[in-house]
């Protein structure tokens, strides 16, 4: 099933349709409402209504008892008018046209200075990258309490140090309208789904944890299918057991090679915010002014791309309307695009990249990322791993942080190992990764063939909202990097 498209003033009933009458057209008058977003938004550039009903659910296990279970909804309105670099937003969670008209009323506040042309409409190339199926909808709640049970007595079985178990089940459904100036109407419906489960194990006087997690735009048949919630539990074991044998990392700089997957959160926090549209409009990135720039060793490709089918990241559009779409950022180590929404696009005198995100009718839209990560290069991990005569191998991060401005990031590993002579020694606790967004692309000496997509848990944070993303990368050696640790 397609996106519909709205055709003069017949609009074609599709399930995502009446998914949006139901939710906003039995409280809403649509023709009333549509002539009011007309009347908010005359003069302006930009603009829409941004409709959104939401379903959210959390089970969490924890000592092998419920430990905590929530359900909430939310729905409601944001109208947004746009002149230039200014933005009035107004927002309800009241969906009455008494509340819009007191909306309409407050974004009318900026003046209009001068003749402005309304922007072009988001073209409607949409692929549907996912079912609108409400998985909290498909599976009882019986059932959801049962797998986590059975998750619990699954971890505590795989090995006598397992001590403490925790998992949790989340599901949500979103159903977003977007109307614009013209009347023209964009919908999508989104499912979402998530589990986590992290274990504690002791060995004597010490304690470890593991943690692993998997996800996606589909219903909870993820995690039942052939009991693939398994592969979960055995990971996050795994990692703890390794744990409890790790040693005190060592400190300095060094060779660090970082594995495929899940450490593409690296590239997400220390290079990927960096080239969202905003930070470079207004020069505050270590990566403005560069486009057409050798940033990165030849071979570094990166991308950002929202088209791919039931991964976390993924948009059949963004929440202005826009195609999600394969965005080359970095190619063969050249600056070539940046992370765009509506209104920066316009400023910078490009288009949209359909990144612009929100997360919920409540905040603004913003350039954000959707999926990330860097291509494939030519050399097989093995390989990797035998270039190296000493080094770092990161397995698994726990968490980061970095400046924009300079570029400089800190990130914490939860599961790495030493190289010694070319070949994966002992696992190290305690080792941070220290150094500069743009410096640590330069130093890619050697990119493997064995990208890997994370397992679906990534969420991303920016100016207080947060929003579900993607990483991968493949088998990547970076050449003198600055190692945190507790031992020299």
């Amino acid at each position: 099933m397609m996106p519909y498209q709205s055709i003069g003033n017949k609009i074609p009933m599709t399930k995502t349709l009446q998914a949006a009458d139901h939710h906003f057209f039995n409280l809403l008058d649509r023709q009333k409402t549509t002539v009011i977003v007309q009347n908010s938004l005359k003069g302006a550039e930009d603009g829409e209504l941004f409709l959104e009903y939401r379903q959210n659910e959390s089970f969490a296990f924890d000592d092998g008892i419920l430990k905590n279970s929530s359900f909430d909804m939310i729905q409601g309105f944001g109208l947004r008018r746009v002149i230039g670099d200014v933005a009035a937003y107004a927002h309800s969670n009241e969906l009455n046209e008494k509340s819009l008209l007191r909306a309409a009323s407050t974004v009318r506040s900026i003046p209009i200075t001068a003749s402005i042309n309304l922007s072009e409409n988001p073209a409607r190339t949409n692929q549907l990258l996912y079912s609108d199926h409400n998985p909290l909808m498909g599976m009882d709640t019986a059932a959801k309490i049962s797998l986590l049970k059975q998750i619990d007595a699954y971890a505590r079985q795989k090995d006598v140090s397992v001590k403490q178990v925790m998992c949790s089940l989340l599901g949500s459904w979103q159903v977003i309208q977007i109307i614009r100036a013209d009347g023209s109407l964009y919908t999508d419906v989104r499912p979402l789904v998530r589990l986590n489960v992290s274990v504690m194990a002791t060995k004597g006087d010490r304690q470890e944890m593991g943690s692993c997690g998997t996800g996606g735009r589909v219903g909870y048949q993820l995690f039942t299918e052939q009991d693939s919630w398994k592969k979960s539990v055995d990971e996050a074991v795994r990692q703890a057991l390794i744990n409890l044998e790790s040693q005190p990392a060592p400190a300095g700089e060094m060779t660090v090679v970082l594995g495929s997957g899940w450490p593409g959160v690296l590239l997400h926090e220390a290079i990927g915010h960096g080239l969202e549209g905003d930070f470079n409009r207004k020069k505050t990135s270590a990566f403005s002014e560069l486009l057409g720039k050798q940033v990165a060793a030849p071979g570094v490709t990166v991308v950002d791309d929202g088209t791919l089918s039931e991964r976390r990241g993924s948009l059949t559009m963004d929440d202005e309307g826009t195609p999600t779409q394969r965005t080359i950022l970095i190619d063969n180590g050249i600056l070539v695009n940046y992370l765009q929404d509506r209104q920066n696009a316009r400023l910078m005198n490009t288009r949209s990249t359909g990144n612009g995100r929100r997360q919920s009718y409540a905040h603004l839209p913003m350039p954000r990322m959707t999926n990330t990560l860097m291509e494939n290069g030519r050399h097989s991990s093995d390989e990797i791993i035998k270039s190296v005569k000493k080094g770092l191998y990161a397995v698994n991060f726990s968490g980061g942080q970095v400046d924009i401005t300079s570029g400089k990031f800190v990130f914490s590993t939860s599961e790495a190992y030493m190289i010694e002579n070319g070949r994966i020694g002992p696992s190290v606790k305690g080792a941070t990764l220290i150094g500069n967004g743009p410096d640590i692309l330069t130093k890619v000496k050697m990119i493997g063939n064995d990208l890997k997509l994370d397992a679906g848990v990534g969420t991303c944070g920016k100016d207080g909202q947060s929003v579900p993303v993607g990483v991968g990368q493949p088998t990547i050696k970076i050449e003198g990097l600055t190692v945190g640790g507790t031992h020299l």
